[in-house]
């Protein structure tokens, strides 16, 4: 005959400690007001007996819930298939580990899911959201905002004025502007004077940038270099193929991602194009499982996507530590871009 043993409690932990329960609440629900010596009896106490606090009377007392909602505006069949979500995620993960909070995951498909994401933030259920891979018809920050959760963006937002103004936007971006003039003026000094880009999707702002970066330096581009792509290796293949078609005398490509590159560079391989030799190709983003395995190795702009993710984390475990109404302070959670740099392999 077997036996479940008791999970202690506050009472027990008193007890041991030779406290009030009262005490005890204070102590672990992290509250002020209790004497230094009389907080390591509770905590010796707490270890000694094992215990674990209730979550949900601990959140009616601290109001917090020790847990924070990442919201992916993608389906799942594009976010288990890009590093690039798996790197942030992981930032992301590293960051709240470390401050004793969960990760909830959630994913938009279409407007259901953004209804059912927007019901659940408002039902209390994190104390507040990680939002990235927005598209600039989402629907995803209004219903965030009638949700009153606080919130921090990965990438900088692209909505409209009105909208704006409403949404506070504390963001972690790249500069994705910046790192793409450097890419081209790599490929320019190499020699290569048919420069054509591939985009990303462009109603993102990392892919409007990207491509703006692009023109800053190719002033007077002819058109038929430009194809737009999806951040995908199929739709770099696709837009590689329509860029040989309508310019066979390319002989540079900066894409706005490292899948994108890596379709390039499927296609120049098949049309027998030699990389670098006829066709140099630059990506972006430097994600290793990607750049180091093509053929050749990909020259890239190295943005630090894990890092990208930490920030989000620390910038909304902040603004939740001093209160999301108090932005406005000295110290408080600002908006954050982060440098890029050229990283050279074989492709350019």
């Amino acid at each position: 005959m077997t036996g479940t043993a008791s999970r202690p409690t506050l009472e027990a932990v008193a007890a041991r400690a030779g406290v009030s329960r009262a005490t005890v609440s204070r102590v672990v629900n992290g509250g002020d007001g209790v004497r230094e010596p009389l907080v390591e009896r509770v905590r010796r106490a707490v270890e000694e007996l094992g215990y674990v606090p209730n979550q949900a009377a601990r959140s009616l007392v601290t109001r917090r819930h020790d847990a924070v909602a990442v919201v992916i505006a993608e389906p799942e069949t594009r976010v288990f298939a890009d590093p690039f979500f798996a790197l942030q995620l992981r930032g992301i993960s590293k960051e709240l580990t470390a401050h004793d909070s969960q990760l909830v995951l959630l994913l938009t498909e279409g407007r259901d899911d953004h209804v059912r994401v927007g019901r659940y933030l408002a039902g209390g259920h994190v104390d507040g959201a990680l939002v990235f891979s927005l598209h600039l018809d989402d629907p995803l920050p209004g219903l965030i905002h009638g949700a009153g959760v606080p919130t921090v963006f990965g990438g900088r937002p692209g909505w409209g004025d009105g909208v704006r103004d409403a949404v506070p936007t504390v963001y972690v971006d790249s500069d994705n502007r910046g790192g793409a003039r450097e890419a081209v003026r790599h490929l320019i000094g190499c020699g290569r004077t048919r420069i054509a880009h591939i985009t990303g999707a462009l109603d993102q702002t990392s892919a409007v940038d990207r491509l703006d970066g692009f023109r800053d330096v190719m002033v007077d581009v002819d058109p038929a270099l430009i194809a737009e792509g999806d951040f995908t290796p199929a739709g770099g293949e696709r837009a590689m193929r329509e860029l040989l078609e309508r310019r066979p005398d390319v002989d540079a490509v900066f894409a706005a991602n490292d899948l994108s590159a890596s379709g390039a560079l499927r296609v120049l391989r098949e049309r027998g194009r030699r990389v670098p030799d006829d066709v140099a190709v630059i990506g972006f983003d430097d994600m290793l499982p990607v750049a180091e395995q093509t053929d050749p190795s990909l020259t890239t702009v190295r943005q630090d996507i894990e890092e990208m993710g930490r920030l989000m984390a620390r910038l909304l475990l902040r603004r939740l530590d001093r209160g999301a109404g108090a932005d406005h302070l000295a110290g408080a959670p600002s908006s954050v871009v982060l440098p890029t740099t050229l990283v050279r392999r074989a492709s350019a």
